[in-house]
C-alpha cells in the first residue's frame, strides 16, 4: 500500500485548518462591550437617579483623596451572554483602577437585564475586602434592595459598606450580617467560623498588646516576655500616614477621569437578584 504522499498530507492539513477556522467563525466568542470611563459613576443602564449619583461621585472622591482607593461604579444594560466575572475583570484592566504599584481599584457592576452583579477587587486590597466580605455586601445589602426596586439605595449603601471595609470596620459589615441574615436562609457555617477566627486574632493581638507590658517581664526598652513568648513592640511604631506617592486620578482640577494603571486578578464576588 503506497503512502501518502507530503502533498496529500499538506493539503488535508489545510482543509482541516479551514474547518476549523469555520467552526470557530460559526460559533463566535461572547463578549459585551466595554463602557468608556467617563467619571467614578458610570450608569450607562440609567438605574442610578441623579441625586444619588452625584452624591455617590462625591463621596467616592472624597474617600480616594483620603486613602487613594479607588472606587468605581458601572451599569450596563447587558452582558451580551458573557460571563458577568470575566467582563468585570476585563473592563477593571481596560479602566486600570487604583495605582499601578499598589492595584488598590475596586469595580461594583451591576448587569441590569442579566440581573446580576459583581464586586471586583485589585490585588492590592485583597485582603482587606476579602471574597466573604464582598459576597456579605452582595447578599445582604445589594439583593434585598434590588429586589425591593431600590436600585439607586442598593448601590449607594453598597459603596457605603465597601468604604466601611476599607477604612477598617469589617467587624460591622460581619457582626450586621449575624444580626440579619437573608430572609429563609442560614448563615453557612465556614462563613461563621471565619468570623470567629477573624475576630480572635483581631482582638487577641489587642489583648498581647494591651497586658504583656502589665504582666510579662521586661526585655528592653519595648520587649517583654510573657507566655513564653518574646514580644517586641518597637516595629510598631512605623507611621502608616498618608504618602505622597505623586500618583493622581486625573480628576483634581478640571480634568478627565482616569484610573492609574492598576490591575486585578479576579478577586471579588458575583451574585443576581
Amino acid at each position: 500500500m503506497r503512502a501518502p504522499s507530503t502533498r496529500s498530507v499538506t493539503r488535508i492539513g489545510g482543509r482541516v485548518l479551514a474547518f476549523a477556522i469555520a467552526l470557530l467563525l460559526t460559533f463566535p466568542i461572547l463578549a459585551a462591550e466595554l463602557l468608556p470611563l467617563t467619571g467614578r459613576v458610570v450608569d450607562r443602564a440609567d438605574l442610578i437617579d441623579a441625586s444619588t449619583e452625584a452624591a455617590l461621585t462625591a463621596r467616592l472622591e472624597a474617600f480616594e483623596r483620603k486613602s487613594s482607593d479607588q472606587i468605581v461604579v458601572a451599569t450596563l444594560d447587558s452582558l451580551d451572554g458573557e460571563d458577568i466575572e470575566t467582563f468585570a475583570n476585563r473592563q477593571f484592566r481596560a479602566w486600570g483602577l487604583g495605582q499601578a504599584g499598589e492595584n488598590n481599584g475596586i469595580l461594583l457592576v451591576v448587569a441590569k437585564n442579566d440581573r446580576k452583579m459583581r464586586i471586583e477587587v485589585g490585588y492590592g486590597l485583597e485582603g482587606t475586602l476579602t471574597d466573604l466580605h464582598a459576597k456579605l455586601i452582595i447578599e445582604n445589602t445589594m439583593v434585598p434592595a434590588f429586589r425591593a426596586g431600590d436600585f439607586s439605595g442598593g448601590i449607594s449603601s453598597a459603596v457605603d459598606d465597601i468604604v466601611l471595609v476599607l477604612e477598617g470596620n469589617a467587624a460591622e459589615l460581619e457582626s450586621r450580617a449575624l444580626r440579619n441574615p437573608p430572609e429563609g436562609e442560614d448563615i453557612p457555617i465556614f462563613v461563621i467560623l471565619f468570623m470567629i477566627l477573624w475576630a480572635t486574632i483581631f482582638f487577641g493581638s489587642f489583648a498581647l498588646a494591651f497586658l504583656a507590658p502589665i504582666y510579662g517581664k521586661k526585655l528592653g526598652p519595648g520587649r517583654y516576655r510573657w507566655l513564653g513568648m518574646d514580644m517586641d513592640f518597637n516595629s510598631s511604631g512605623r507611621s502608616s500616614g498618608s504618602s505622597s506617592s505623586g500618583w493622581s486620578s486625573g480628576s483634581s482640577s478640571g480634568g478627565g477621569f482616569s484610573g492609574g494603571g492598576g490591575s486585578s486578578g479576579g478577586g471579588g464576588s458575583s451574585g443576581s437578584w
